[in-house]
């Protein structure tokens, strides 16, 4: 399977994009601004024949994502504005920089002004807290994480804003990797429990080109039954919840029992506490405050 986070930004973007769903999200976000009736406030006051000039105006610094999407949106309305960015996904801005300008009718500037703002605010939030986050790690061999926990609709969007801030992709979804959490376990017996788990992953892999199977615990104890599975069966193990100093002890183990495997730490991981857990020497560190808690970054289109 085609290992998304070695794409360029660019490359990135139109595999997440592919096919009708970005189409079908633009379409169904400019319904819900403009209903049955459409923009009652500028076609009172604004003529077709009106031209103008506008820019996209960064209020605060931050990293930019979702610069791509612009020129999608204008795509799904009649007689849009030029477009034209001046800031790359992935590249940071101060507050009062220009991102990009628009040229042409000031009706159809107003008309997808909303929509465009709350895309690249939400994106651009995502890609400046995923920032803070590899910055508070740099100089460590870990990588930052996204989750699934994204806004129902939104998943490969905010995903794509996670890479843009500097971020690892994690599974796309339930379709693209394998991970055994506490749920899938707990029903197993213990004294078949590592057996079982083992024909669950030969049937898996056996039916699906996935990108890695992986097992969460919670204890040192169930750490190291997964550790004792035969070569080849699990790629990471997630380490959740687990404090610093378990963190290490896990680490140890692995690397003297199955260094090929990946330790992903997660759960409870903050801004104040991430470079603690990176230097334990944990290699992926998950993190869904990326995208369920993310600030809104404020932007805002100036007319000219």
């Amino acid at each position: 399977m085609q290992d998304l986070n070695a794409l360029p930004l660019p490359e990135l973007f139109r595999e997440l994009t592919r096919g009708e769903a970005l189409a079908n999200l633009l379409d169904a976000s400019l319904a819900e601004d403009l209903g049955d009736s459409g923009d009652v406030t500028t076609a009172s006051i604004i003529t077709p024949a009106l031209l103008g000039k506008a820019r996209v105006v960064a209020r605060k610094s931050g990293t930019m994502a979702g610069i791509e999407l612009v020129t999608h949106l204008l795509h799904r309305i009649q007689n849009p504005p030029k477009f034209a960015p001046q800031k790359t996904d992935g590249e940071p801005f101060q507050a009062g920089d220009s991102l990009g300008t628009f040229a042409g009718r000031l009706d159809r500037m107003l008309l997808i002004e909303r929509t465009m703002l709350n895309f690249l605010g939400r994106l651009s939030g995502i890609a400046t807290l995923t920032k803070s986050y590899v910055a508070a790690i740099a100089g460590t061999e870990a990588v930052i994480c996204d989750t699934r926990k994204t806004a129902p609709g939104l998943r490969n969007l905010e995903k794509y804003a996670v890479r843009c801030g500097g971020g690892t992709l994690h599974r796309l979804g339930l379709f693209d990797a394998a991970l055994y959490k506490d749920n899938h376990l707990s029903h197993l017996p213990l004294s078949k429990w590592k057996e079982s788990l083992m024909r669950a992953i030969e049937k898996a892999r056996g039916a699906h080109d996935l990108k890695f199977v992986q097992v969460e615990v919670d204890t040192l104890e169930q750490f190291q039954k997964v550790l004792s599975l035969s070569n080849g069966f699990v790629d990471m193990i997630l380490l959740d919840n687990m404090p610093s100093e378990t963190l290490g002890e896990a680490v140890s183990l692995r690397n003297s029992m199955r260094p090929s495997i990946l330790l992903e730490a997660s759960g409870g991981v903050t801004l104040e506490n991430v470079r603690t857990i990176a230097e334990t020497g944990v290699d992926r560190i998950s993190v869904g405050a990326l995208t369920h808690t993310a600030p809104f970054l404020d932007v805002g289109l100036d007319l000219r």
